[in-house]
């Protein structure tokens, strides 16, 4: 018998943009709460293969069973300048530790799944990390989603701070017309100046 109270995802997002945070999330489910929360989430997948429509849809509809009690969510980003003193890598794993001390949960008691190369700090005894696991594992799915939406709408506000660069339009990553505005307008503070050449 598994002896784990807990099943949470967690993935990242926003590890290739030029600008703007990297953001980790964590969604939790208690196991006896699992088919009724899938239920209100059916169909819930890797973000990237879900419209902005469709991810905010999913993003109501987790707050909604978080009211109720049913899931609990983390959310922790790391700033330009931390990715750009720290590196890309260990500023993600200390924000995944983060994440899952703000769910408060005794990590002997769930189940961490995780995305592609993460892993979580040692004391989580049971965890998991799966390839393609936002697509396989509906928990890391919800993790990328609600991650997703809440970076997006970071890189719109940005949008807002820093006109001139299309950060609402393409949020921070590499694409020609964001390159050019860097050319034209210089970086700003949210770029990751070791990540521009």
């Amino acid at each position: 018998m598994r002896n784990y109270k807990y099943i949470v995802g967690i993935d990242e997002v926003g590890r290739g943009p030029i600008a703007g945070p990297v953001m980790v999330g964590a969604f939790c489910v208690a196991r006896k709460d699992t088919n009724t929360v899938l239920t209100d989430l059916e169909g819930i997948t890797d973000s990237k293969k879900l419209t902005e429509k469709r991810r905010e849809l999913y993003v109501e509809r987790i707050k909604a069973l978080q009211k109720k009690g049913l899931v609990s969510i983390a959310i922790v980003g790391v700033s330009a300048a931390i990715i750009d003193a720290q590196g890309i890598v260990p500023a993600i794993k200390s924000a995944l530790a983060r994440t899952l001390r703000k769910l408060n949960i005794n990590p002997e008691q769930v189940y961490v799944y995780l995305d592609g190369g993460l892993s979580a700090p040692k004391q989580y005894i049971h965890q998991e990390t799966v390839i393609k696991g936002d697509s396989k594992i509906w928990q890391i799915g919800a993790a990328s989603v609600v991650a997703k939406v809440l970076r997006d709408k970071k890189m719109i506000e940005y949008g807002k701070q820093y006109p001139g660069y299309g950060f609402e339009q393409h949020k921070g990553y590499g694409t020609k017309l964001h390159r050019e505005m860097i050319k034209e307008n210089g970086v700003t503070d949210i770029h990751r100046k070791t990540w521009i050449k």
